[in-house]
């Protein structure tokens, strides 16, 4: 499978009562930004968005898929540790082409600052499964609040995983429940 193909599957989660995923490792508190992707132009393999950014340099290959792929989604996403840039393709069920870099925490700023742009805010804990796998459960914030969504990232789209008691119905593939979608509704 290429690294640049994301597979997941999403789920609502019912037991927000227990919250038995907030027992977990590591947390983090996250923030995301969805741009215009239309603004995004490749000048040979540098990636700019508008006339002012220049982003990131790609590699031949990730050129070749941002050539190929039409309609991207487009975040930058905060964290306390972190500032990525990702492009996603559109999802098929539950695969999408994914690219996906880091970037300062300065350009990350100067991009959302220039003007409005739809956003998220949530708590992510990462929990382990009983079969070593890690969910990673999200808690939105703010005009989302009380949503809480599991997703697992797979190594191949067969891939079997133990489901936790906890989750919901699952979601893999409705897109009206993406973050993007989520971000764009204006509830935050």
């Amino acid at each position: 499978m290429s690294e640049y193909v994301e597979i997941e599957r999403r789920f609502f989660v019912d037991e927000v009562d227990a919250l038995p995923w907030r027992q977990c490792e590591h947390r983090s508190e996250i923030s995301q930004y969805y741009l215009d992707s239309s603004l995004f132009k490749r000048n040979g393999n540098d990636l700019g968005y508008g006339d002012t950014f220049v982003l990131v340099q790609m590699n031949d290959e990730e050129r070749t898929l941002f050539e190929a792929t039409e309609d991207w989604t487009s975040r930058i996403r905060f964290t306390q540790d972190s500032v990525t840039l990702t492009l996603k393709g559109k999802r098929t069920y539950a695969s999408a082409t994914e690219l996906e870099w880091n970037i300062s925490r300065e350009l990350g700023d100067e991009i959302v600052s220039s003007k409005q742009h739809p956003s998220i805010t949530k708590t992510r804990f990462h929990w382990k499964g009983e079969d070593g796998m890690v969910w990673e459960v999200d808690e939105f914030e703010g005009g989302l609040a009380g949503l809480v969504l599991a997703e697992i990232e797979l190594p191949n789209i067969d891939y079997e995983v133990i489901l936790p008691e906890w989750l919901g119905m699952e979601i893999t593939g409705l897109h009206q429940w993406s973050n993007s979608t989520l971000a764009h509704k204006g509830v935050e």
